[in-house]
């Protein structure tokens, strides 16, 4: 096994970089959410022959729910892929799941508008 740069000056360094230049979730922002990511991973795992100190480019910015379903599923898996509702809401208080009534009612708003005609 490669050896673990976690606890270097160098990786901490290259960690402050990697959140100074990507400060949000990169999957949550793929489901249109703004979370402040506190964990940086390397997209192809030490363990599996990764560079230990690879450039920004090789380094994901996650929050860490994202980082521990991640860890969870193990290097093969990729990213999170699922048809289980997401809870909670955007910033404009919109429902994060396309399915959730209220979610159905804005679309319908959009396109209908407030006198419920087509516009």
């Amino acid at each position: 096994m490669a050896k673990w740069p976690y606890n270097t000056t160098v990786w901490q360094k290259l960690r402050r970089l990697k959140l100074q230049l990507e400060p949000f979730c990169e999957e949550c922002l793929g489901i249109d959410r703004f979370v402040e990511a506190s964990h940086v991973d390397h997209r192809h795992a030490i363990s599996q022959g990764g560079d230990p100190f690879p450039s920004v480019d090789q380094l994901a910015s996650l929050c860490p729910s994202c980082h521990s379903a991640k860890t969870a599923r193990g290097p093969e898996a990729g990213a999170v892929r699922t048809r289980k509702p997401r809870k909670g809401c955007n910033p404009d208080g919109s429902p994060l799941d396309p399915h959730h009534p209220w979610a159905a009612n804005n679309r319908a708003r959009r396109l209908f508008g407030k006198s419920g005609h087509r516009h």
